[in-house]
């Protein structure tokens, strides 16, 4: 460990100066690449004590797949160990060796999925960053809650890169090394903080959850999710952000590079809405004057001109009927009675989270109060909206926490409406 000067944070005060961690304490180890490589891993780990600090590197914005480029992990008798997941795909000897151990991540839901892809699969887990948000920290990126909680700094720099480079330079294994070098320290200051606050039961139901948790089911239609998509008018426009987005997806997953690197969410709809009559009318576009972008014209002008041949039965309708409630901001055009609903129950919450220093979406899920507002049951007591919280997923506490101030949230906007 080597300490400088460093920028700490705001509670820390600012003439404090942290020591920084700039290469973890017993070295960087080179990535595992091969079966004995992983072998000896594994039989470290077995014979370990403790929880096992995780976390994955991946190549957002770089590849199209989500899979995980480096796998970190770190145990009490092992050390830390770093796996190359392109030549040690199956890691199931691995999440065996851990058995019922806690695993400690932060942000976990964003790696949990790609540790699924490789075999691993937590039977305990405790989520660092989950905790600070329970806490009311104001903050929660890694680096920031080493310093409040634990008075180190991490020498931090390369998380947006592309982890599917080969060789990984030194620097980003450094870095890499260090996102689990103290997440065991900062996981006990953290189980301190949970339990004097009286919120340590809460923050386990919410890992036990987590763990739990099916991975997440493909979005139906995901090409409406297109960035911008509102500024698109009509049915055949509609149909031309379909195309284009299924035609710059098939060659996408066949590359294996972000969508967005041949095709921008903001050129794909400049495209649909320009309209252009040739291939060099596409081309000459503002919106596709990348290499990428430009070298793919032929590509994305027919995808247009199949756009534009179809039936007016087979273009897809401006929305879809769903049982998910309309946006908010139509609400009070659409039903004005759930729109007082929804204002009401937000103002509860929003006190309610300020009591508890917990943000509301942690509070109870978002999606679920706007289902309940807009579509609440016929009845509305506390056995009702119990019954609702949980079967969208609220647990216990949540529901203890919310239910007494959502049944007077609805009632009163209902009786102000009539």
């Amino acid at each position: 460990m080597s300490a400088s000067a460093s920028l700490p944070d705001d509670d820390i005060g600012e003439a404090a100066e942290l020591p920084v961690l700039r290469e973890p304490q017993d070295g960087v180890p080179e990535p595992v690449a091969t079966a004995a490589g992983l072998a000896e891993v594994v039989q470290r780990v077995a014979t370990g004590s403790g929880p096992v600090a995780l976390d994955a590197e991946r190549a957002s914005g770089y590849r199209y797949s989500q899979r995980a480029y480096l796998v970190q992990l770190r145990r009490a008798g092992l050390g830390t160990a770093l796996i190359d997941p392109i030549a040690c795909p199956d890691l199931t000897a691995l999440n065996d060796a851990i058995g019922d151990a806690e695993w400690i991540l932060h942000a976990a839901s964003q790696d949990l999925p790609c540790l699924a892809e490789l075999g691993m699969r937590p039977k305990r887990l405790f989520d660092t960053e989950l905790a600070g948000r329970l806490l009311g920290h104001p903050r929660v990126a890694l680096a920031v809650m080493t310093e409040r909680l634990l008075g180190i700094s991490l020498e931090k720099g390369h998380g947006a890169a592309d982890w599917s480079t080969r060789p990984l330079p030194h620097d980003w294994l450094v870095y890499a090394a260090l996102d689990v070098e103290l997440l065991v320290e900062l996981r006990d200051a953290l189980v301190v903080e949970l339990s004097a606050a009286g919120k340590l039961d809460w923050a386990q139901q919410e890992f036990a959850a987590l763990a739990a948790a099916d991975p997440p089911s493909p979005r139906p239609d995901p090409w409406r999710r297109t960035s911008g998509i509102h500024r698109v008018r009509n049915r055949r426009q509609l149909a031309g952000v379909r195309s284009l987005w299924t035609a710059r997806d098939e060659l996408a997953r066949r590359r294996d590079l972000a969508p967005g690197r041949l095709l921008r969410d903001k050129a794909l709809i400049d495209v649909v809405l320009a309209a252009p009559s040739s291939v060099d009318a596409l081309r000459a576009l503002p919106a596709v004057s990348g290499r990428n972008a430009s070298q793919q014209a032929g590509r994305w002008f027919a995808a247009l001109r199949q756009a534009q041949a179809l039936p007016d039965s087979q273009l897809p309708a401006i929305s879809v009927p769903g049982n998910a409630p309309p946006p908010t901001n139509r609400w009070a055009g659409k039903d004005a009675v759930a729109a007082a609903r929804l204002a009401r129950v937000r103002t509860a919450l929003g006190r309610r989270s300020e009591q508890l220093s917990i943000p509301t979406e942690n509070l109870i899920s978002p999606d679920a109060i706007r289902r309940l507002a807009w579509q609440p049951p016929a009845r509305i007591d506390a056995d009702a909206v119990r019954t609702f919280l949980a079967e969208h997923g609220a647990r216990s506490w949540q529901i203890d926490l919310t239910t007494d101030l959502l049944v007077r949230a609805l009632t009163a906007a209902d009786e102000s409406a009539e």
